[in-house]
């Protein structure tokens, strides 16, 4: 699968390869390019090939197969110190016996600069995350918070064109994370720099990126802006993958370029989007995200198809209520309507119909 964003890439794979054991492929044939200054986040489950690809355009891992390109050069053979990348982990990977100026000046050091240069520009990175006042300190005086902060001001320090960062918010709680994911994606616009950010986490994919690449069983699924993944999933697994989805089977019975209808497997009718089915017959999962659905007739454009259903469970949520209803055999649908002074709190056992527009419901494959 061919992924480009321009034609001036700056990071580049073309139909890498890994194997570990010379038989199992766990990257298959990758082409990604990148230009400058984007954050692209590598988004999939455990095993997915998203980590490998990472170590590998660090250096740490070797490309069984292809090249990689940083800058329009073969990076395949070079040494992972010198490729001039910056790297985050989520265990921060500080130094224990040096204070944190000490952590940010080794980078440096080993670059062979001065010794007054080395402190302005540890300074500045310090600077840069609002902690020049622990510049003494050692990573144990650290929270995990402040910790990360070091990690990601000692990847900057040197000024690199590229930063690599794998899971680096993952041990913190879920409030600092937020904090973090908005000051890393601010810090890497204002510098300019480019990211490539791995994470099983897709509400952090979807909020700190310009694009996520969704990885499964060593492919590239989906590559696209947060919005065209959530709203246009390609595939099912894409649809099931990122945010909440509602899926119901059934078989293609007519279709056309833009349109198709698809009798579910309880026998009832309904339009759908056809995305990845190609001819009548062809056995189908319809996906419909749970805020998309609609239970007051009155929204619906006229001749909708809708659907009997019956509330099974109706959760406040604060901002949102979540219905959860039968619906064509399945008790798991999900609608989610926003907490409105004239919303209707549905009751369970309450019998009702809901119905979707056209284009929000897409049929893809089973």
């Amino acid at each position: 699968m061919s992924q480009s964003a321009n034609n001036t890439a700056f990071v580049e794979f073309e139909r890498v390869q890994k194997s570990y054991d010379g038989e199992t492929l766990v990257v298959k044939d990758l082409n990604l390019s990148m230009p400058k200054g984007e954050f692209l986040t590598m988004l999939g489950p455990s095993g997915s090939g998203k980590t490998t690809c990472l170590m590998m355009l660090a250096g740490f891992e070797t490309a069984t197969h292809g090249q990689i390109r940083l800058g329009g050069t073969s990076i395949n053979d070079i040494p992972p110190h010198k490729r001039g990348i910056g790297m985050v982990f989520q265990n921060y990977a500080l130094f224990p016996h040096m204070t944190v100026a000490e952590n940010l000046s080794f980078p440096l050091e080993v670059r062979k600069m001065g010794k007054a240069e080395r402190e302005q520009k540890v300074m500045r990175a310090l600077g840069m995350v609002q902690m020049q006042d622990f510049a003494g300190r050692r990573p144990a005086q650290l929270s995990g918070g402040q910790q990360q902060r070091i990690a990601l001001s000692r990847a900057l320090v040197f000024e690199p064109e590229l930063v690599l960062m794998d899971e680096p918010l993952g041990a913190l709680d879920k409030q600092l994370r937020e904090t973090l994911q908005f000051e890393i994606t601010n810090l890497a616009h204002q510098l300019g720099i480019t990211v490539v950010y791995v994470t099983h986490d897709q509400t952090e994919a979807l909020t700190m990126s310009d694009r996520v690449a969704v990885f499964n069983d060593g492919r590239i699924q989906q590559l696209a802006p947060p919005d065209e993944l959530y709203e246009k999933p390609q595939n099912s697994f894409v649809a099931q993958f990122i945010g909440e989805n509602n899926t119901l089977e059934g078989v293609v019975q007519e279709i056309s370029a833009d349109a198709c209808i698809v009798r579910l497997d309880s026998g009832d009718i309904i339009d759908a989007l056809p995305v990845n089915v190609s001819k009548v017959g062809d056995r189908t999962k319809v996906s419909i995200r749970p805020e998309r659905v609609e239970y007051d007739k009155s929204r619906l454009r006229p001749g909708a198809h809708t659907l009997k259903a019956e509330v099974l469970e109706f959760i406040y949520m604060g901002d949102i209520f979540r219905t959860r209803l039968r619906v064509a055999g399945t008790d798991d649908f999900i609608i989610k309507t926003r907490n409105a002074p004239d919303q209707v709190r549905l009751t369970p056992g309450t019998q009702i119909e809901i119905g979707w527009l056209e284009k929000d419901c897409r049929a893809l494959e089973a």
